[in-house]
């Protein structure tokens, strides 16, 4: 596992999931290979851009302040 750069996203959890299908423009697809690719060289473990989404979506969603406004509300 090479430290000598810190990704926002860090090494994957283990976890239940269900198949959720969407589209993106191919270069989104491509930027999230780079990402896979940089992702599996930082931590050492192969993962694909399919498998990094999802964790991606909830960091992103857990750093939203809109979306933590609303869960406090609720």
């Amino acid at each position: 596992m090479s430290m000598t750069r810190k990704l926002r996203l860090g090494p994957l959890p283990k976890a239940e999931s269900i198949k959720l299908t969407f589209v993106c423009p191919s270069s989104l697809r491509d930027d999230l290979d780079r990402y896979a690719a940089l992702h599996a060289q930082t931590y050492g473990e192969a993962v694909n851009a399919v498998t990094l989404i999802p964790h991606m979506l909830e960091a992103f969603m857990a750093g939203d302040r809109g979306v933590k406004k609303e869960h406090r509300a609720s």
